[in-house]
């Protein structure tokens, strides 16, 4: 199976959520997946793609996610285009800001790696197979990593 394929799959597999969040059910995902409703840069059209949130701060109810498919991932040049974000997380909808992290804020993939410890060989297969390289885990990995595969932390609009 191609990359490309595999990407394919990925992707349909990731949309599945979605449901969930149209149905009123968001909640049971908790604050581990986002939803992001965003304008299509070139139609206009409302889209939808439901993120895994890496990390979750409540005292700024600021949630980071990575783009998997890197900076030519649709919904990361559709909001970089238009800035027009929505997100719901839990049971919570609001109009959202975004900023993307720099290197030096790479901890946030080492507390993603510490608390899906059993997790961690699956996870740094898929980098692997993600950005072309063998990832390992280090901080020299993780700052790289950051470079190819932004980090994105939203937080409501004030």
């Amino acid at each position: 199976m191609s990359t490309l394929e595999n990407r394919r799959i990925l992707r349909h597999l990731l949309r599945a959520p979605v449901y969930l969040y149209r149905w009123h059910l968001g909640r049971l995902l908790g604050h581990r997946f986002l939803l992001l409703t965003h304008i299509g840069r070139r139609t206009g059209i409302k889209r939808q793609t439901v993120l895994e949130v890496m990390e979750y701060r409540k005292e700024t109810l600021e949630a980071i996610v990575m783009s998997g498919f890197g900076h030519n991932s649709d919904w990361l040049r559709n909001i970089e285009t238009n800035g027009s974000v929505e997100l719901d997380i839990a049971s919570e909808h609001f109009a959202a800001t975004f900023r993307l992290l720099s290197e030096e804020e790479a901890r946030v993939v080492a507390g993603y790696e510490h608390r899906n410890r059993f997790m961690g060989p699956i996870f740094r297969w898929v980098l692997s197979r993600l950005l072309g390289w063998n990832y390992r885990g280090s901080d020299a990995d993780r700052r790289k990593l950051v470079t190819q595969l932004p980090l994105i932390a939203f937080r409501p609009r004030s």
